[in-house]
């Protein structure tokens, strides 16, 4: 069974990246140093788990966990800060720190460096998500020992829950638009303004109308969804807005 190191100090360890067109060395003690961190890590940049589910919520949840104390949320993988570095710009990942770990001496001195020359892909992390104040394990989530790429307890709500077990979460918010829509544009600016991030849809960029009707059963644009539900077009949201400011 990999170690739990809570308690411990964190590696000393200097990552090489690349930021423009420079190289700069990043330490241990930059990322750590008075600071409260969180850090998922992961087996590879691109893989599927890792862009689909981790990545993306942790950057999600960003805002909250600075909410409640966390200066910086990092993503690790024993991969160089050339794919580290794209990665974050495909995933959209503004909200989180990515650190190449190319030779693995951060994941080998945290006990987690595997085989995974099955797949080809060398030496790589284990999945894992960690809690470091001031360089020091204050919390480990480390994936069970299994075969294959198990990923059920250092996803980022484990973590939201463990250091802030009453946050609230972020509302999950879609809107469907067009371009040169008014209606749409009202509604953005509703959200905006009441402080709700949502994730834009554009018809004839991201959706066609033939999607429009089968997902909302509507022919008409704003469409705005809620975790989940339909609440409908601009003058919904705005009734949906002020049931929830009263809630």
């Amino acid at each position: 069974m990999f170690e739990n190191r809570t308690g411990s100090h964190v590696p000393q360890v200097t990552f090489h990246t690349r930021q423009g067109h420079e190289w700069v060395d990043v330490t241990t003690d930059d990322i750590f140093k008075g600071k409260t961190v969180v850090v998922f890590s992961l087996p590879g940049a691109f893989t599927p788990t890792c862009s689909s589910s981790h990545v993306p919520r942790y950057n999600q949840l960003v805002p909250t966990f600075k909410q409640h104390g966390v200066d910086e949320v990092v993503c690790m993988s024993v991969n160089d800060t050339f794919v580290m570095n794209e990665w974050k710009k495909s995933q959209h990942a503004d909200n989180v720190t990515f650190i190449p770990d190319g030779n693995g001496e951060f994941t080998d001195g945290m006990g987690l460096l595997v085989d995974k020359d099955d797949l080809g892909f060398g030496k790589r992390s284990w999945r894992y998500s960690m809690l470091v104040r001031d360089g020091v394990v204050e919390q480990m989530f480390i994936e069970p020992e299994v075969e294959g790429d198990p990923y059920g307890v250092s996803d980022a709500d484990t973590m939201l829950a463990y250091l802030a077990p009453e946050a609230a979460k972020p509302l999950d918010v879609t809107i469907m638009t067009r371009d040169g829509c008014p209606f749409c544009v009202k509604a953005k600016e509703a959200l905006r303004n009441a402080n709700i991030a949502y994730e834009e849809l554009v018809l004839n960029r991201d959706y066609t109308e033939q999607t429009l009707r089968a997902v909302a059963n509507a022919a008409s644009v704003p469409q705005v969804f809620v975790n989940g539900k339909l609440i409908g077009g601009s003058d919904a949201v705005e009734a949906w807005l002020k049931d929830h400011r009263a809630a």
